[in-house]
């Protein structure tokens, strides 16, 4: 008998053999748990975090962008987006007998939706090992209540914020559009998407296997709202702008058009319009010709519009006086193969007249008395050449060709807006300068509290001068650009457009720019046709009307004082009456 037997009874020998395998099977049990709860407790909680704890991102209000009177051209409205889960859908069990599974699920869920089965479960099988799926996104919440009412194994739905634009069409070249998933794809939701986003806040909760939400953990983050952006646009002269510009394309049969509107003195955009345009809520049919901001994609060049920039230059120089006189006999002047021409033979004209006649061949021999650059450079301090920069996707910079050694029919043809393309802002921006004797300042989209800073590029006394001559110019030969009650400066512009081959002699460009009222401007215009192809082409015809009916109504918008006796007497007599902007 062995020793141990010696000093312990069978039972107890039992007994111990039984404690010593307890405590060794308790040892690797403690053993385990101090290897799962320290040694593997991230790795563990990480992945039950996975299968229990879900994030749920909080989306953010995009901020609102708004008209300078804090008329809503952009808001946000809250939406539903339904989601499901095929996965857990696919793994319900099958009851021929209740007539319950995965594809009497579908059916249902086909139902409430709208949608084809068939359709629908092509849709399940293609994402069967997903955990996620988009139903429908977007819907308003009465819609996905109704939806959510089925209780549909799997589905689910979450809260985004879908794009409204109040004004349409009417802005829409300007504002832009967001896509499905609220971020700026156009215009200046593009630009300033930064700005508008907002910053989308968090929450976390655990759900059991079945989906269900069982606690929120940790701490909310909160959505933080985009800024909102106060524009510059008027929405009053924007839709008066609008519908005239319509109008004409419409009555000339034109490809296009566009019309801006700047303040002379801050040169803030009251109104920028194209056509054709578009409808940012529905784009369904869109198409990429539509989404074109024309006003700063869009060159083109502008003809007789940039003679009084000529002038400037000429009167700028002392070389020359309001009362000089020009010989464009016999008509025309040749430089080698190419002639210039005008529409006759005005003989010996002053400034004023060369305006008013738009006389290609006094503009010329002036340019060619100057030193080569001096209209060059001219054109280069007004902007030409060089992008305006307020902020636009794809905004062009126009061109303003330079040269070692100009030929003098290269300095001719700039004199008179050919060999140069603008784009209707650019154009703008320069008559706004000589609006604002001869003061430039810079352009800008959003609403100015305070007096921008510029700088003198014209003599204030030589912009006045100019400024008097193109009265003359509305009073004789535009003046369909006449606004009743207010005096007009302006210029026409009839431009041969460019084609593959060269100057395409029955496609044109209409033009008229100007400002209102002269004797102290308070507004610049610029309206662009392209190809009108009716019997009217002549900016004065075509363009010239368009600034007349919108200039009209925007001075009475903004309540701009007639500086003409017959508009004084009007006001005086209370017939000078609200105008109202009615979009049809």
């Amino acid at each position: 008998m062995s020793v141990l037997n010696q000093f312990l009874k069978p039972a107890q020998w039992r007994f111990y053999f039984v404690y010593a395998i307890a405590i060794m099977l308790f040892g690797v049990i403690a053993g385990r748990l101090f290897y799962l709860t320290v040694v593997e407790k991230d790795f563990l909680q990480n992945q039950g975090e996975i299968r229990a704890v879900r994030t749920e991102i909080i989306p953010a209000t995009r901020g609102m962008i708004l008209d300078r009177r804090g008329e809503p051209l952009a808001v946000s409205t809250p939406t539903w987006t339904l989601v499901a889960n095929p996965k857990r859908l696919w793994a319900m069990p099958v009851d021929e007998e209740k007539g319950t599974g995965p594809k009497a699920e579908i059916a249902r869920l086909a139902k409430v939706l709208g949608e084809g089965r068939a359709s629908l479960t092509k849709r399940f099988e293609q994402k069967r090992n997903s955990s996620f799926m988009y139903l429908k996104r977007q819907i308003p919440p009465h819609i996905a209540e109704d939806i959510m009412q089925a209780k549909v194994v799997g589905v689910s739905r979450t809260k985004e914020y879908k794009r409204f634009y109040p004004a349409g069409e009417v802005a829409s070249h300007v504002v832009g559009f967001t896509g499905i998933d609220d971020q700026g794809q156009e215009g200046l939701e593009l630009s300033y998407e930064k700005a508008l986003e907002g910053e989308p806040g968090k929450r976390q909760y655990v759900k059991d296997l079945t989906g269900n939400i069982i606690r929120q953990i940790g701490q909310e983050t909160h959505a933080e709202p985009g800024q909102n952006i106060e524009l510059s646009l008027d929405l009053r002269l924007q839709y008066l702008a609008y519908r005239e510009l319509k109008a004409a394309v419409t009555e000339h049969r034109a490809t296009s058009a566009s019309a801006v509107i700047l303040d002379v003195k801050t040169g803030e955009v009251l109104a920028m319009v194209n056509q054709p345009s578009y409808n940012p809520n529905d784009r369904s049919k869109l198409n990429y010709d539509e989404m074109r901001n024309r006003a700063v994609i869009d060159l083109f060049e502008p003809g007789s519009t940039m003679k009084p920039f000529t002038l400037s230059a000429a009167l700028g120089s002392g070389q020359y006086t309001t009362e000089s006189k020009i010989d464009t006999s016999p008509g025309y002047i040749r430089f080698g193969r190419q002639t210039i021409r005008d529409l006759g033979n005005y003989g010996k004209i002053d400034l004023e007249t060369l305006l008013v006649k738009s006389s290609n061949v006094a503009t010329s021999k002036i340019a060619l008395s100057l030193p080569q650059d001096a209209v060059w450079n001219l054109y280069y301090q007004l902007g030409i050449g060089s992008p305006v920069d307020i902020g636009f996707p794809g905004e062009s910079s126009g061109s303003l060709p330079t040269h070692p050694k100009w030929h003098p029919a290269e300095i001719a043809t700039l004199s008179y807006g050919y060999g140069l393309s603008v784009s209707t802002l650019q154009l703008a921006h320069a008559y706004a300068t000589l609006g604002n004797r001869g003061y430039k300042v810079p352009v800008t989209m959003f609403k100015q509290d305070v007096m921008p800073e510029g700088e003198q590029v014209i003599p204030s006394g030589v912009a006045k001068d100019v400024l008097k001559m193109m009265r003359s110019v509305v009073d004789k030969s535009a003046k369909a650009a006449k606004v009743p009650g207010y005096v007009v400066a302006g210029k026409t512009g009839t431009v041969h457009k460019v084609g593959t081959k060269g100057y395409e002699y029955d496609q044109y460009i209409s033009l008229f720019a100007g400002v209102a009222p002269a004797t102290n401007p308070r507004l610049a215009m610029v309206v662009m046709v392209n190809d009108p192809k009716g019997r009217e082409y002549y900016g004065s015809e075509v363009s010239a009307p368009v600034f007349s009916r919108v200039m009209d109504g925007a001075m009475t918008i903004l309540n701009v004082s007639p500086d003409l006796p017959e508009g004084l007497r009007e006001v005086r007599l209370g017939k000078k009456v609200p105008y109202r902007v009615v979009l049809k």
